[in-house]
């Protein structure tokens, strides 16, 4: 089973993705996790991607799509989708090459969550950080987070339409405790 999890920033898709590959098997494929794996494998994916990095360019769709298909090939019992595709155009080329190893996309999982709860969240998460005396993420202030908040409504609400269109997109509350949305996510992987 693949699945894409969307939801905003500090919605909680690493956690639940966490537990899908704890429960289920799935493998997780992080874009970010990927670039920095690929940049050090020396593998000739790698080294271009090294390349780019190294330069301060954006890494192409292209060469995105080139490390997903490697992580395909492998196999697994199912891929967790996380921070790709964030376009249109990235989820066309995504639905391709699903097509073309013989695979699907099963669920899209939209995290539905109220934004000035989740700024609370997030907020309170970064003073949890320091009073642990735990590093805090730079973005992890209310200015910051509303910044991305519009980012991800800007280029993902497209996505929302694009897989509703498709009938594959299917929202849970992304704001209860960990396990109501962990049931809520097996609710709509199960059914």
């Amino acid at each position: 089973m693949n699945i894409i999890l969307l939801g905003p920033p500090g919605a909680g898709k690493g956690t639940q993705a966490e537990i899908l590959v704890e429960g289920r098997g799935m493998v997780q494929l992080s874009t970010g996790d990927m670039l920095r794996a690929a940049r050090t494998s020396g593998t000739e994916m790698g080294d271009l991607v090294a390349g780019v990095m190294d330069r301060g360019e954006l890494v192409t769709d292209e060469i995105v799509i080139g490390l997903i298909r490697e992580q395909l090939e492998k196999g697994g019992s199912g891929f967790i989708f996380d921070g790709f595709p964030r376009t249109l155009a990235q989820a066309d080329a995504l639905a391709n090459l699903l097509d073309e190893v013989g695979q699907s996309l099963d669920h899209v999982i939209a995290m539905e969550v109220n934004d000035e709860a989740l700024v609370g969240r997030i907020v309170n998460r970064a003073k949890q950080a320091a009073a642990a005396g735990q590093p805090v993420r730079a973005d992890d202030n209310e200015e910051s987070l509303k910044i991305r908040l519009m980012e991800y409504y800007k280029k993902t609400s497209p996505l929302l339409g694009y897989y509703h269109a498709k009938g594959q997109l299917r929202w849970v509350p992304g704001l209860g405790e960990i396990d109501e949305v962990a049931a809520a996510i097996a609710g709509v992987l199960d059914a």
